[in-house]
């Protein structure tokens, strides 16, 4: 299962030593999700990390050096994300998402994002941070036989 972090949610992992969102970071390394994340997202949480906890930007670094970053959109994925009502602010991470071939789309803007929690665009879920892992751990155990 592949899972598209966005920069709130990249910034939030990066601003605690015990952040609940590095459960997604934990499963990644547990071989149960891969992680990735476009471009602008990876350039613009180190910039708030910077300006808002300059402390925390080694760390944010080395978070960021985990995922893989999602190839350039297609016109076809930016079609689909306008589509979808998103400010035009948002479609670039929408349509990255799309990009990149995510079963999840993780994101903290509830105010851009929230009409589309739990809505599915193509193979992509777009989930709020505290709903995704139970998404993920029950996809680990219908392929793994239930165990």
């Amino acid at each position: 299962m592949r899972a598209f972090l966005d920069a709130h949610v990249l910034f939030s992992a990066a601003n605690r030593d015990r952040s609940d969102l590095l459960v997604f970071f934990d499963l990644a390394r547990a071989s149960l999700l891969e992680l990735t994340t476009s471009a602008f997202a990876a350039e613009e949480a180190p910039r708030n990390i910077a300006l808002k906890r300059p402390e925390r930007a080694a760390h944010c670094a080395r978070l960021i050096a985990e995922l893989v970053l999602a190839p350039k959109p297609s016109t076809e994925h930016i079609a689909i994300a306008q589509a979808t009502g998103l400010p035009p602010k948002d479609t670039p991470i929408l349509a990255a998402a799309l990009a990149a071939e995510a079963d999840l789309l993780i994101t903290g803007d509830r105010t851009h994002f929230g009409p589309l929690f739990g809505r599915t665009i193509g193979r992509l879920t777009v989930h709020r941070p505290t709903d995704a892992p139970s998404t993920i751990l029950r996809h680990a155990r219908r392929i793994s036989g239930g165990r």
